[in-house]
């Protein structure tokens, strides 16, 4: 297992991310990974040299955090190997309060998420989308006290627009408070739209990039060639959750399955090697019910793929450039 930065920071954090959104029960048709289980699959994450792991409190409202606490328990790791995530925004209850980025949440879900995980600091908190209705000041204060109190050892986003993203940075340096040193976002061979401008602004101001469904919700392991399998969760609550063009998904997957077959593993594999060696990725965020999916998920750690490989890969998966990209292209190419 390779370890970078993560991001700007000084701590190390594995190629691969274990992600945790399928521990617990309720979460969008998720969540089912049972404590036994969830044991078994943080051990050999463990194993494997993996020493990030994600989580979020909207995550079957908690649930998540628990079983991943409980299981970090079990496995014996002593704490300073590990490198905890977790996030906050998601509407925890009815409370008017229990939801959005004001300081009275953030400061009250992050006792909670303390408690839940059974831990005295989170590594990396992470603001888990945009909330309007808080101004960003008063956000990204209360997470620089966090930080300062001991509580958070860095912060980072998801979800958030790039504009914001760099307001909200801006702030924190003109403030002399904590900047985010990641953002999570979507980014997959299906949903490429990150490149456009996440990206760039990331690798200019030295933050990490997390990507979350790296798979595309199921969509790049190739069982929704055929139509939607009865009992599959993209059938379900997730049905439609991630966009995209059955046609170029067709191309992506034609273009996957002799390098899968070259290199004697799955087609989640390829998915996640290519996205493993995209410019500016830190950690590719697992997610896996059942340790099978975890052992194929974990050959993408070591799977190298060569330049013509990654070559038609990323033609198979290009999609128009949308404006001012394409403006800027042109203009290059005449510079």
């Amino acid at each position: 297992m390779d370890y970078v930065n993560l991001g700007s920071s000084g701590a190390k954090v594995s190629r691969l991310c274990m992600g945790t959104m399928t521990f617990g029960k309720g979460f969008m048709s998720v969540g089912s990974t049972s404590q036994e289980d969830a044991d078994a699959i943080v051990r050999r994450a463990l194993e494997a040299g993996i020493n990030f792991f994600d989580t979020a409190d909207i995550y079957s409202t908690g649930d998540s955090e628990t079983v991943l606490g409980k299981a970090l328990k079990a496995a014996g790791v002593e704490r300073a190997k590990v490198v905890i995530a977790t996030k906050v925004r998601g509407r925890m209850s009815d409370d008017p309060n229990d939801a959005g980025l004001s300081r009275k949440h953030i400061l009250d879900a992050a006792e909670k998420s303390l408690k839940r995980l059974q831990l005295d600091y989170i590594d990396l908190y992470q603001v888990h989308g945009y909330d309007p209705k808080a101004p960003i000041e008063e956000t990204m204060e209360a997470l620089n006290d966090l930080v300062r109190w001991g509580k958070v050892r860095y912060i980072g986003c998801s979800n958030f627009p790039a504009w914001l993203l760099a307001k909200a940075n801006a702030l924190a340096r003109k403030r002399g408070w904590a900047r985010f040193v990641t953002y999570q976002g979507y980014y997959s061979l299906v949903g490429r739209d990150i490149e456009h401008e996440i990206v760039p602004y990331c690798k200019d101001q030295g933050m990490g990039v997390l990507t979350w469904s790296p798979l595309a919700g199921g969509l790049l392991t190739g069982k929704y060639r055929e139509g939607t399998p009865k009992g599959v969760r993209y059938a379900g609550e997730l049905k439609g959750f991630i966009p995209h063009d059955d046609e170029r998904l067709g191309r992506i997957l034609d273009a996957m399955e002799p390098i899968a077959k070259k290199h004697g593993v799955t087609l989640p594999a390829v998915a996640l090697a290519w996205l493993r060696g995209r410019p500016g990725v830190t950690s590719v965020i697992l997610g896996a019910r059942t340790m099978q999916q975890l052992e194929e998920n974990l050959k993408a750690g070591e799977l190298e793929l060569s330049d013509e490989e990654r070559k038609r890969l990323d033609e198979a998966s290009e999609a128009p450039l949308p404006y001012p990209q394409w403006m800027i292209a042109r203009q290059l190419a005449r510079y």
